[in-house]
């Protein structure tokens, strides 16, 4: 990925620093920070813990080769972070409902529960060191590390918090800068693509990601931009959202219209208002298009992330719908 004609090349000179701020503390020691659970239980051991230090729950299932070679990667540095966070186990196979409600759509999956509601997350059987750097950036870290591997996660996460914020050009040198430091960091590649589709060059970005190689285009990350610029395309055949809207104002309850309208309120960055339309839809007839509307927010969910301010409302939200 790396040279001249590289299309995530440029000359950004930004320096790799970035900020981080830890606010939970250890909890105390005593019984196993590590349990299985149920769907009766979900709420006791996950959402009531959660309250008292970060809780992981780990969606997997018996036949997920995946799932084998994360779990007891999980297990060994949740044991080795000393209370500073809990594991829980689902088993999707005998409890499903939870992990549908969620939109967890593929395993293994882990989702970081604080205070009560999902603050984080990531899927994929992921390395030993990024577990660790999740687990620091949830509970504080163990100890100091200054290596380049913990600057390089620093800095990306500043640089997804600038494109979040809006400024396109901060996140473009921050994740320039990793790529100039590891070419193929998948991370960087896929802000860098995300950033390319905030600029309005959706078709340079859909350009860049068709050449990368199988190891890369098969990264969680990457797919979603991916599956975002196919939801960019979709939208543009949806019509006028004005007219959309003058639409629904005659008649609140063309689901159809507001399905469509929550689609194109998507691309255009406005998630909250896109998934409130289709929550808007679920409270009013969640039969529509055999439950089209919770599809299609799970869709939402899948190219957001799970760490997506909107991802995290939105399933709070659906939540309440579901368990009301």
């Amino acid at each position: 990925m790396s040279g001249p004609n590289n299309p995530y090349n440029a000359s950004f000179g930004g320096q790799m620093s970035a900020s981080a701020s830890f606010g939970a503390a250890p909890a105390a020691s005593g019984a196993s920070p590590i349990k299985d659970t149920t769907t009766a239980n979900f709420a006791k051991d996950v959402i009531e813990e959660s309250r008292k230090q970060p809780v992981l729950v780990d969606f997997w299932a018996p036949w997920c080769g995946p799932c084998k070679q994360l779990t007891p990667v999980l297990e060994k540095v949740v044991t080795e972070a000393q209370g500073r966070v809990k594991l829980v186990k689902m088993n999707i196979d005998d409890h499903p409902s939870i992990a549908g409600q969620l939109g967890i759509q593929s395993i293994p999956a882990v989702i970081a529960f604080v205070n009560g509601r999902p603050a984080d997350g990531f899927m994929g059987a992921v390395p030993e060191s990024q577990v660790r750097q999740f687990i620091d950036r949830l509970g504080g870290p163990a100890g100091g590390t200054d290596d380049q591997a913990a600057e390089i996660a620093a800095v990306l996460e500043e640089a997804s918090g600038l494109l979040a914020a809006g400024d396109v050009n901060g996140a473009a040198e921050l994740f320039g800068a990793v790529l100039q430091a590891d070419p193929e960091n998948a991370k960087a590649l896929a802000g860098m693509a995300e950033c390319m589709i905030a600029a309005g060059q959706s078709q340079r970005a859909r350009e860049a990601l068709a050449d990368l190689p199988e190891t890369l285009a098969n990264d969680a990350g990457i797919q979603a931009v991916v599956k975002k610029l196919d939801q960019i395309d979709e939208a543009r055949k949806l019509g006028d959202p004005v007219a959309i809207e003058q639409e629904l104002a005659a008649n609140p309850d063309n689901h159809e219209q507001r399905i469509k309208l929550a689609k194109i309120r998507n691309v255009e960055g406005k998630r909250e208002e896109a998934a409130d339309h289709l929550l808007t839809v679920m409270r009013k007839d969640r039969s529509y298009d055999d439950d089209g509307a919770r599809r299609q927010l799970l869709e939402f969910f899948e190219v957001w992330g799970p760490k997506d301010p909107a991802t995290i409302a939105a399933r709070r939200k659906l939540s309440s719908i579901l368990f009301s």
